[in-house]
């Protein structure tokens, strides 16, 4: 069964930003201020990116968008990247409606519309562990039954980390959270026009079965400078540093090194 997941890195989505701008050009400008852009740079090199490349299932693709006037240098920084991810694609779009473009984006990347596929949504700052795709597929298959009755059912992890990240290394706390948009997928059935995008993460199982499992870590969602979601927020999570056993689950379960987080973190 296709899987597909889908990251927005920095585009200028009209709508679909909890952080307010007057008009498209007040976000670009936002979205690519060179140091807001080095910081998502950096969380997307040392977090998101490692534990997708060490997935133990790598039959997926990700798509990665990106706006049409994102800046040239930091385009060739992505490829770069990603050049030996050949999962992953870059998609270039114009500022356009959050939801539709991402919509669109999604059902034009299935293979066989009349086949079912597995989607999930990907922020550039947060990480799955690296059986996320694996555990995807089994549970699609231990919930057999279900999905011949519904065109769309979700599956969520709902235990992982919040975590900071920076030239000192890993500060993170575990949390219990339904519905986070890391570690959080969709089955589609053949034929049906619906996405992951359709659907506010939290809203999910308002509009459809849902399935959670809490066995195991699933996810590490980053706090940091730039998260769109918190920053009207004050209270800061009581994160503590990790213990060399911590780290080393870190490495095993979400293939972040970190090593190579204050690497990074320590650069210019």
């Amino acid at each position: 069964m296709q899987a597909i997941g889908l990251c927005r890195f920095s585009y200028p989505a009209i709508g679909g930003f909890q952080v307010e701008h007057d008009d498209i050009e007040d976000r670009i400008a936002y979205l690519y201020e060179e140091h807001r852009l080095e910081e998502r740079f950096r969380l997307f090199e040392t977090i998101a990116l490692p534990c997708l490349k060490a997935q133990t299932d790598p039959s997926f693709s990700m798509i990665i968008v990106i706006g049409d006037q994102f800046p040239a240098h930091h385009e060739k920084r992505l490829e770069a990247l990603i050049a030996d991810f050949p999962q992953a694609l870059i998609h270039k779009e114009p500022p356009r409606n959050q939801r539709e473009v991402m919509k669109e984006i999604l059902n034009e990347a299935r293979l066989d519309p009349t086949e079912p596929c597995l989607q999930f949504r990907y922020d550039d700052d947060d990480a799955i562990a690296v059986d996320f795709i694996e555990k995807f597929r089994k549970a699609t298959w231990d919930c057999a039954p279900l999905l011949k009755e519904h065109k769309t059912v979700g599956f969520d992890w709902n235990v992982g980390y919040i975590a900071q990240f920076d030239a000192t290394g890993i500060r993170a706390t575990e949390t219990f959270r339904h519905f986070y948009t890391a570690a959080l997928g969709m089955f589609v059935k053949g034929n049906c026009p619906l996405t992951i995008m359709n659907f506010a993460h939290d809203k999910l199982p308002r509009f459809m079965p849902a399935v959670s499992f809490s066995h195991t870590p699933m996810w590490v969602r980053s706090h940091n400078s730039s998260n769109d979601s918190r920053q009207n927020q004050t209270l800061q999570a009581p994160v503590s540093t990790l213990t060399a056993e911590q780290e080393q689950m870190f490495q095993d379960r979400f293939a972040i090194d970190v090593a190579y987080v204050r690497q990074v973190f320590s650069a210019g």
